[in-house]
């Protein structure tokens, strides 16, 4: 671990940007149709207590990320091994929402440059801020978070454009709570809430842990209410329908905003918005991956993994599908069940009681 430390407005600020992230550009629990946002206020709510699992694991062991204490809690065998799949798991993740992002830029204004050219040039901007380190991260967001905010007064211009339509919201739970409990226990929950679990490898950089639950609470309760309204919003002004059938619903919503017939194309602010919370969230999966690899396998120093698994991500990144909805398909019918529930959840919980076990009769892991 690098001996930097971080404040806790700065790491409130890394959350609520990792939290938007991805979340703002992929249609984030369109199956609930026009129930989106209760379904998206849902997961926040088991979001949290999942947090509390990932907060209290911190607590028994406050100077240490989550791949060093997981030998401590179930074994050194089996605790390298689930730290090797969680360094996996952080690195696999950047690589998707890499995907992600070079496929917004592709689909939005390079539709002619090569996929690997618009993801290199992120990857790039992400290998440096991450060599740079976690500190200089942490107040990067601090200046960005305003950029975030342009999002507050772009959606004052949708509505002043008329195009909001809050008849679409209707009706209310059309199907009752079965579709949107599913959508909350097979996307919305996992996607932005769940992947908390990343900040497990970065808590032991807060100068004052005594904090870190007031300010993983109010970013995540923060984060979640803008999603909510968001996916809302992009309902009542494109349809249940559309937003299902979009690949980026954010986007088309911001094209059709256009004030006095002279403001319009509004979608190249936005772009800035949406590319500097994809930063965020990217670096921070590459970073936690990197310093546990390093933490791990006993290297002085994480920078000298930066680049070769920066290297390692962008190609897995053009290679990991064939195209963007191949890509999609992936995250929600194989990732979800196979990553998602067991690391954000099951393991945790498991990790969780184990370890209050061993506290309470004080029982060393062999």
């Amino acid at each position: 671990m690098e001996s930097s430390k971080i404040n806790v407005r700065q790491l409130f600020v890394l959350i609520v940007l990792f939290e938007h992230g991805s979340a703002v550009v992929i249609p984030l629990g369109v199956s609930a149709k026009q129930d989106v946002w209760i379904s998206i206020l849902l997961s926040l709510a088991i979001g949290l207590l999942l947090f509390f699992v990932y907060r209290r694991l911190f607590e028994y062991y406050p100077d240490q990320p989550l791949t060093a204490y997981l030998p401590q809690i179930v074994g050194a065998p089996l605790g390298k091994l689930l730290a090797i799949v969680y360094i996996t798991y952080f690195l696999y993740i950047a690589t998707r929402v890499l995907r992600d992002f070079g496929e917004l830029l592709l689909t939005f204004a390079y539709p002619e440059t090569p996929l690997f050219v618009l993801n290199a040039i992120m990857a790039v901007t992400v290998m440096y801020g991450v060599y740079k380190g976690i500190e200089v991260l942490a107040r990067t967001g601090e200046l960005f978070l305003i950029v975030l905010y342009f999002l507050a007064i772009g959606f004052v211009l949708v509505f002043v454009s008329g195009i909001v339509d809050v008849t679409q919201l209707q009706p209310m739970l059309e199907e009752g709570w079965r579709r949107v409990w599913k959508t909350v226990f097979t996307e919305t929950l996992y996607v932005p809430f769940g992947e908390m679990i990343v900040f497990t490898m970065l808590f032991p950089y807060i100068n004052t842990p005594t904090k870190v639950g007031r300010a993983g609470v109010v970013g995540m309760v923060l984060s979640g209410i803008n999603l909510a309204l968001i996916m809302a919003i992009n309902v009542a002004v494109l349809g249940p329908d559309t937003v299902s059938r979009s690949s980026f619903p954010l986007l088309d919503t911001i094209r059709r905003v256009q004030v006095a017939d002279f403001l319009e194309r509004l979608d190249v602010f936005f772009m800035i918005t949406l590319i500097t919370g994809g930063f965020f969230k990217i670096s921070i999966f590459f970073y936690a991956g990197i310093v546990g690899a390093a933490n791990l396998f006993g290297i002085s120093s994480y920078r000298r993994l930066v680049y070769p698994l920066g290297l390692l991500i962008l190609i897995l990144s053009v290679v990991i599908a064939s195209n963007y909805a191949e890509h999609i398909q992936e995250g929600l019918k194989i990732v979800t069940f196979y990553l998602h529930v067991p690391l954000q959840v099951i393991i945790p919980v498991l990790l969780l009681i184990i370890a209050a076990i061993r506290r309470r009769f004080n029982q060393p892991a062999k």
